[in-house]
Formats: structure tokens, sequence, C-alpha cells
């Protein structure tokens, strides 16, 4: 794990020198193909468009388009990589100018791209396993007769989270942070017709929605306390501010990254969001959506390296959902949810890393990157799984699949070696380094934070083994009209190059230190301190604690027989198939007390205005209507004798007054 650190010596950029990144500080106007980045966003943004604005006209050709144009941004960003590499490390950050978009007095907010290391890693991220989910769309979608919106909606996901993660301000980041929530709602309820669907998309847009009030405060503060919302205003004048306003700006962009993120207390969400169709499971947990959080508040490093008490709850927060939703997972029977829980752990590490302090923006991002991988490429399984068991997900009657889908099994297989951690594989490297990194912070931290991540790392060979083991081995316990078949190529080819990724991209990235390379520029020449105990040893227990659960996991479903209805289970098991009662919680805290203050209103309403009883307000103003209604006649005569009546009684008032 040195090795990495040690590949950091080659660079002299130190965050001292740069304490808001090059991204922040440093962006000089971009030229030449760098210059036209803001194609794309343009281009899948025309393609929701084209595909939303054509109708059915579209049916034909439309899903392929949105495929060809998530591509083309993809090669876009591809050529604009390559034009960064060709500049010094000190120059890597380049800006488009937009529009000027807010300009009052002295205030003057416009919109621009920034093109740096951080967001152009996300870029990739987004638009290569992105657009490998649209081909595999175009085959898990063949028969949905309503494929055209659907691939719509994917276009403009992948446009929204390319706004977010090029903005150059808090400002419009927010415009992508809102278009993701309304994509994420589009696509969750997609199969809306089904009650329980339609109730999944608006949950997640409900608590997505509490989130955005902390990144509204937050940007709030930024406006009053800086008088600008773009990155290098901020970030650069943050040394300025008081500790005090700096942690309130920490913690309510933390309260963002929660919601967006799926971190505790704002988690709820994600587990029904797999109501939606399986291509967007895997866009939401792998490329999109939920790395929103991170990169928020990887992009804020300026403000959470002076707000140490702020970066402290990030931490806290990482190591609880990690944890948290590990524990759910180990519960779930759900493909779709036991992953979904994965994702919330996941991530948990990867917020546990950035709230570490500044060596953990590396590995955050690094841990995102391969996830990313190897996480689409399980949902996608998923999604084959289903298509062979007639779109069923209760992994209690599956088993044995092994040998009927081969090449789901095999990629999948590759999935689930790189997120319980086996050696040299994808996830491997990139979590141990957290692992590590919590293990060498000052104090009682190493010993919470590392204990937890190597109590996750168990716990994670635990479930996912489970859910793998449930799925592939054991005994059939398939239904009589089930006939397990393999997906069709346009399905099993981007499985087949996510499970690739899944297996060696850790060993490139690390090996190459291309990650190291890339991201120093932006985050600064960074080293952890020593760990409470010797990198070897750190290897070997997370190795043996990886071998435990999977093993364990083997024993109770490969080698037992594995019932098809959940038997009846300790308090804890039940705590875990019901989220550790998340939802009751917030029926009881925030539901339950909204809808009674709801009632009430409703009930006020009914007895003083609408009076009920004695008619009230309400029945006054219907007399006096009815008395003026009957007024207008429309007799010129009596219009004409109340004129003359007016004219008389302004006469007297006028003689009175004399």
């Amino acid at each position: 794990m040195h090795d990495l650190s040690q590949g950091l010596a080659s660079v002299s950029l130190t965050l001292a020198d740069d304490p808001g990144g090059l991204g922040a500080t440093h962006a000089t106007q971009a030229d030449g193909i760098a210059g036209l980045g803001w194609l794309m966003i343009a281009l899948p943004l025309i393609g929701a468009a084209l595909l939303l604005l054509g109708g059915r006209m579209t049916d034909r050709w439309g899903p392929a388009l949105a495929t060809l144009l998530s591509w083309a941004s993809f090669a876009v960003g591809v050529a604009v990589i390559v034009q960064l590499t060709g500049l010094p490390a000190e120059e890597r950050s380049l800006s488009v100018p937009l529009w000027d978009w807010v300009s009052v007095g002295e205030l003057s907010l416009t919109a621009g791209l920034l093109l740096d290391p951080l967001s152009l890693a996300f870029v990739m991220l987004i638009t290569f396993v992105g657009s490998l989910i649209h081909v595999y769309s175009l085959g898990y979608m063949e028969g949905d007769p309503d494929k055209r919106r659907f691939f719509a909606y994917l276009n403009l996901f992948v446009a929204a989270m390319l706004i977010l993660v090029l903005a150059d301000s808090y400002l419009l980041l927010f415009v992508g942070w809102e278009g993701v929530g309304l994509a994420s709602y589009l696509l969750i309820g997609f199969w809306n017709w089904n009650p329980e669907y339609a109730a999944a998309a608006n949950k997640a847009f409900v608590v997505n929605r509490v989130g955005d009030v902390g990144l509204i405060t937050a940007m709030a503060i930024m406006l009053a306390t800086f008088g600008a919302l773009d990155f290098a205003t901020v970030h650069g004048n943050a040394s300025g501010a008081g500790d005090l306003t700096l942690t309130l700006i920490g913690l309510a962009l933390l309260l963002g990254a929660c919601g967006k993120s799926a971190q505790f207390p704002l988690q709820s969400w994600l587990g029904d969001a797999m109501a939606g169709p399986t291509p967007v499971s895997a866009l939401i947990h792998a490329a999109t959506m939920v790395t929103a959080g991170v990169y928020l508040v990887a992009r804020s490093q300026a403000i959470y390296d002076l707000t140490p008490d702020a970066r402290l709850v990030v931490a806290i927060v990482g190591a609880v959902t990690l944890l948290y939703g590990a524990i759910v997972g180990c519960a779930k029977d759900d493909i779709k949810k036991a992953l979904a829980a994965s994702t919330m752990s996941q991530i948990g590490y990867m917020m546990l890393a950035v709230g570490l302090g500044p060596v953990g923006y590396l590995y955050a991002i690094f841990h995102l990157v391969t996830h990313g991988f190897f996480k689409a490429n399980m949902f996608l399984g998923a999604g084959s799984v289903m298509h062979a068991m007639n779109n069923r997900v209760d992994m209690r009657s599956f088993g044995a699949l092994r040998t009927d889908i081969k090449i789901t099994f095999v990629t999948f297989l590759c999935g689930w070696l790189a997120i319980i951690g086996f050696p040299f594989t994808a996830g491997w490297y990139s979590k141990d380094l957290i692992i590590e990194t919590a293990l060498a912070e000052p104090g009682w931290r190493a010993w919470v934070f590392g204990g937890i991540a190597l109590l996750g790392a168990g716990i994670t060979a635990f479930y996912m083994s489970r859910l793998f083991f449930m799925t592939f081995f054991g005994e059939k316990r398939w239904e009589e009209e089930d006939h397990p078949h393999e997906s069709p190529l346009l399905m099993t080819v981007p499985m087949m190059i996510l499970a690739l990724g899944s297996l060696g991209l850790g060993y490139v990235l690390y090996q190459t230190h291309i990650i190291t390379d890339w991201l120093e520029p932006v985050f600064g020449h960074v080293e952890h301190g020593e760990p409470l105990i010797p990198v070897l040893a750190i290897r070997i227990l997370v190795f043996v604690l990886m071998v435990i659960g999977a093993g364990l996991a083997w024993m109770m479903y490969a080698l037992r027989e594995v019932p098809r209805t959940a038997p009846r289970a300790s308090l804890v098991t039940v705590a875990a198939r019901r989220d550790l009662f998340q939802d009751d919680v917030n029926d009881a805290l925030f539901t339950g007390p909204t809808m009674a203050l709801a009632r009430t209103a409703v009930d006020a309403d009914s007895t003083l205005v609408e009076g009920s009883v004695t008619g009230g307000t309400t029945g006054g103003l219907k007399a006096a209507s009815g008395l003026l209604r009957r007024a207008q006649n429309g007799f010129v005569r009596s219009y004409a004798l109340t004129m003359l009546l007016g004219v008389v009684a302004i006469l007297g008032a006028v003689w009175v007054m004399q």
C-alpha cells in the first residue's frame, strides 16, 4: 500500500501551496477541443429533447440515437483529457465561459464549465459506464412499448450529471443537482402504473429535497460571506472566513451530500428506488446520482480542510452508513435491494475517506471509480438473472443458475470478487487504501474508524457472498414455469467489459500511478501517517476477514438447503429486513406529525373559514355576493337609478362636510 504513497513524492505540489486545488484558483480559458467541452453536456441533452419532442415518430431510431450521443459525449471527454495531458500539471485546469447569469449592482453570477482532473475523472466514469448501460438497455427494454421515453430519460440523466460535475460554481452545480433529482424521479417511477413504483419515486424525490435544503443553505451563506458562488472565489477566500461560518457551510454541504448519496440519516429512499428498470439502478448506483455527494465534498476540499469539526462529522456519517448498509444487506432476499444496501455501504467508505483529511480525497475517488465498474457489472448481472427468471427478484426462488446462464455467472463472479476485496481485483486495491488510511488516524479515530472499516469489510464479504451463493449455487428452487436462458449479446457484452474492469482496473490505476498523477494537481501532495499496525498485517487481517465472511456464507447458503420462504428470525434479522426501522422512525418523527398538522389545518379551515356550524366567513361572503348579484339584473333603468342615487349620496356628503 505504501507504493501509491511513494508515487506521490514525485510531485512537488502541496496542499499548503494551493489549498483550493488547481480547479479552484488557477483555471485559464480553454481553447482547442477543450473550448468545445460544452458538447459533452449538449449531446445527450439534444438526444433527450429530440426523443421527448419527437414523440412516437422517433420510436424506431430514437433509442439508438440516444446511445450514439452518449458515446459521442464520451469521445469528446477523451479528446479533452488528451489535450490536458499535454499540459504541465500545474496548468491542467481550464475554464469554458458560457453566459452571464445574474448581474445586479455589484452581484455578478456567471455560468461556466471547469475542466480539471477531478471533473474529467467523473466525466469518464459517467459517460463510459453510462454508455454501456445505454447499450445494455437496448436489449433489456426491447419489448417495452415506451422504450423511446426511457432512453430520453437516460440521456437527460447523463446530461444532468455532467452539468453537476463540470460546473465551475455551486449555482450551476445546483442546476445539475436538481436535474439529476428530476431524472431519477422519472426513471424510478417509469412504470408508474404500479402504485408502489410511483410511491418509490415520490419517496426518492421528497427525501432528496430535504438534502437540497442543506445545499441551498450552504450557497446562501457563501453568497452572504463571499459575495459569489463560483469555486475560484469561494475556495480562494475561504481562509478569510470565520470558523463558525466555514463549519456551517461544511455541515450544510454534508446534508446535501447525504440526500444524493443516500447517507445516514437520508438513506431511506435508496432501497425503494429499485422499483425502476434495472438499467436505472445501475446508472444511479454506479455512475451518477449516489456519487454526487462524494463529488460535492471532494470539490469543496478547500472548505473542509479549514473546518476539522465539519470534516469529522463527514467521517462519522460515512462510518455509520457503511455499517448500516452492510447490516441491512445481510437480510435482504431481493437481489436488487441487497445490491442497493451494498452501494450505501460502499459510498459510506468513500464518505469516510473524504472525512479523513487530504489523503482521503484521492482514495475516495479511486474507490469511486473502481466501484462504478464492479457495481454496474453486478446490477446489470442482476438484470440478466431477472431476464432469465421471469423478472423475479427473490433470491430464495433462484439457486444453481451457474450452469444455465454461464456468461452472467462468470461476469457476476468478477464483480463479486471485486466487491469482497479478493486480492488484486479492483476493489482490493481501492478499499484497502481507505482501511489503511483510517487506521493511520490520530488517537481514538484510528481505533474507531479503522475498526469500523475492518468490520465492514468482513460483513461485506458475508452478505455479498450470501447473494452470490443463493443465486448461482445450492439446489434449484425455481418455479415450474421457469426456463432460465442467457441474455442477448446487447446485454452480455457490456457485462463482459465491466467484468474486465472489475478485475483489472484497480491494478492498472494503482501500478501505473495514473490515478495519482492525474488527481494530484487537484488534491496536492499528501501522505498519511503510519497505521496502528504494519501494512502487511492489515492486508492479512482484511484477507482473513474476507475468508471468514465468504466461508460462513458458503456454509449457510451453498451447502445447506435454503428455504423458499424466509424463516422466523431474531430481532436483529427482523430489524435488518426492515432497514433497521428507518421508515418507522421517519413516520414517527416526521410523517405522523406532519399529517396530524395537515388534518388540524383542514379542520380549522372547515370550522373557522368554511363555517360548518353558523356559516362563518364563507357564509357571510356568500350572502353579500347574493345581494350584489341581484343588483346586476341587466336593466338600463336600474343602472341609471343606481347612478342617480350615487350622485345624490356624494352631493349630500359634500354638503354635510361644509
